[in-house]
């Protein structure tokens, strides 16, 4: 006996939304930063997001990479912009972490940031803020990866945010 083409196609279509949930979970086994990464839109607006998937790419030219959902609502934004910037998050930031990954919210209510190049906010009392001008932009899958070329940088001593599992981590127990 063999399976219809229906059947085949769904079982695809099944394991395909099986691996997609295992590599989620396997991927959240490997321990990140937590960034916000922001812009200003045409009309003025700042714009930002909580990331994880930022990494670096070459020390000549300087250049780092995160990525962004094609479905995020501040897609349009950062695809205009010409500058963006990398605020890399401290241990007792989570807070803005958690704001920043919240749709239909005002984000920047209350939070301390002063205005980088290409008026790209720069969170204060972040651990490192990388300001770009964007080098890049690549297609990629249900992503969007961003290049973008250092034209300045800041960083502080400070523990790191970090994210594994689907939970913020404390870097001291990573320590032996």
């Amino acid at each position: 006996m063999t399976e219809s083409s229906d059947s085949l196609a769904h079982r695809a279509a099944t394991d395909r939304h099986e691996l997609r949930h295992e590599l989620r979970r396997a991927l959240g086994r490997f321990a990140t930063g937590v960034t916000v990464v922001t812009t200003r839109g045409a009309d003025g607006k700042p714009e930002g997001l909580t990331a994880n998937s930022f990494s670096s790419v070459s020390l000549d030219p300087p250049l780092i990479l995160w990525s962004l959902s094609n479905d995020a609502t501040s897609l349009p934004a950062f695809l205009q912009a010409e500058w963006f910037a990398v605020n890399v998050l401290a241990s007792h930031q989570h807070h803005l972490s958690n704001r920043f990954a919240t749709r239909g919210i005002e984000k920047y209510a209350g939070v301390d940031y002063c205005e980088g190049l290409g008026g790209s906010p720069v969170m204060v009392d972040s651990l490192a803020c990388f300001e770009c001008s964007v080098y890049d932009r690549v297609p990629a899958g249900d992503h969007t990866i961003f290049l973008g070329r250092v034209e300045r940088l800041t960083h502080r001593e400070g523990e790191p945010l970090l994210f594994s599992g689907g939970k913020y981590c404390v870097p001291s127990l990573f320590t032996a």
